[in-house]
């Protein structure tokens, strides 16, 4: 009976150990027996057969349980990106975007990046030229957007926002706390388009100019390298306007200007230089002083360089008073500043100076003026013994006489 017990456990042992191969049971390790019919395991894995049902669209929404071997298909590793590396790509984006449409084209690839997008560190770091707003494009959602980037501290946004506000939209208040804050960030644009504010008194009387306050902001954005609030302090000290007379004091921030401004030129890509012939020599009167697209600074010496770009904010005023239907004039009897590049209008009459010589031409400041003289109205300029404005008065606010003009040239 012992023997046959023995024999009848040996058997049974060895039957189970056949079943078990046969159906391929996996190891304590995870490894497979080999199984000769059915090859369920592909590189150590076990891969489940497909379900063949059909009998709901809810089983379609089930995740594939087979292998991305079989199926193709290979997880994102987009979403695999932490949020403060995608956040940091997209600020280096905008501060390095050329224009509105390389954030946008970001912003409509997927939901996540136009969360991201929006975040207040992306939009505190976007470029001048990213906040580029045309003025027939003026809308509610591009104020809205240039908010939300003032909001988050862009200086470029509180700037621009503020000129549209304060010149465009009449919000005298609400633009010039936007340009105040992005001056209290030493932003030099802002400093010196508050000292155009404060020499004109704009937005208020005539009894509101400060000349001491404007020639303040002037000097602080002189410091910071602003070529036109550079040669507007200039002038102030040639004038003793607003500060204590000191020509020798204001010849040598003029030529400080007119140094900065041949750098700023000489920085300029190479191929922008060469194109057009950026330094001809016209040797003949009538070449060196005929009108062009030159700069202002080599014009008397004959020579012909690209002329500084506007700020995008200068140019939305230019063609939101010149060449969009949704602006117009400034008003009735109020003028635009006549340098091409600056686009200011009037808040009242007789705001703006006007040029002694021919009475045709006006500026919001003596930087205009002189950007002006040598770039167009120096070839245009037609002396008159008497010029009358509308109203039959000689324009009280100050002249612009053919002497300032010569000391500009100087």
């Amino acid at each position: 009976v012992g023997v046959c017990l023995f024999y009848f456990t040996l058997l049974f042992f060895t039957l189970s150990i056949f079943v078990c191969v046969y159906k391929g049971m996996r190891t304590r390790r995870g490894l497979c027996y080999p199984n000769p019919k059915v090859n369920m395991c592909i590189e150590n894995k076990i891969i489940k057969r497909k379900r063949n049902d059909f009998s709901g669209i809810g089983d379609r929404r089930k995740r594939s349980k087979l292998s991305p071997e079989i199926t193709g298909h290979h997880p994102d590793l987009f979403d695999s990106l932490p949020d403060d590396l995608v956040v940091s790509i997209l600020c280096k984006l905008t501060s390095s975007a050329a224009s509105p449409a390389d954030f946008v084209n970001v912003l409509i690839t997927c939901k996540r990046l136009n969360g991201l997008g929006h975040h207040s560190l992306v939009l505190s770091k976007a470029s001048q030229k990213m906040l580029t707003v045309k003025a027939q494009n003026w809308s509610e959602s591009a104020q809205r957007f240039l908010k939300q980037c003032a909001d988050a501290g862009n200086v470029e946004a509180c700037y621009t926002l503020g000129m549209i506000r304060f010149y465009c939209l009449q919000n005298r208040g609400s633009g010039a706390s936007l340009m105040a804050k992005a001056a209290i960030s030493s932003h030099a644009p802002s400093l010196y388009s508050l000292a155009v504010i404060q020499f004109n008194g704009s937005g208020g009387s005539k009894n509101d100019k400060d000349l001491r306050a404007g020639v303040a902001l002037c000097a602080r954005a002189a410091f910071l390298g602003h070529i036109d609030a550079l040669r507007e302090l200039g002038h102030c000290l040639q004038d003793g306007y607003g500060v204590k007379q000191n020509i020798a004091e204001g010849r040598r921030f003029l030529v400080q200007a007119n140094a900065r401004e041949l750098a700023a030129v000489l920085s300029m890509t190479p191929s922008a230089l060469t194109a057009g012939g950026w330094l001809t020599w016209n040797p003949l009167p009538h070449h060196r002083h005929g009108a062009g697209s030159g700069c202002p600074l080599l014009s008397d010496f004959g020579c012909n360089v690209p002329a500084p770009e506007a700020h995008p904010a200068n140019q939305f005023l230019t063609e939101w008073f010149l060449n969009s239907s949704k602006g117009g004039v400034p008003g009735s009897g109020l003028r635009l500043c006549s340098h091409a590049g600056c686009g200011r209008p009037e808040s009242r009459r007789h705001e703006f100076r006007r040029c002694s010589v021919c009475g045709t031409v006006n500026y919001c400041s003596r930087a205009c003026q002189a950007l002006d003289w040598k770039m167009r109205h120096k070839a245009e300029c037609t002396p008159v013994e008497r010029w009358i404005d509308e109203d039959g008065e000689n324009d009280g606010n100050g002249e612009m006489g053919e002497e300032d003009q010569n000391m500009v040239e100087s």
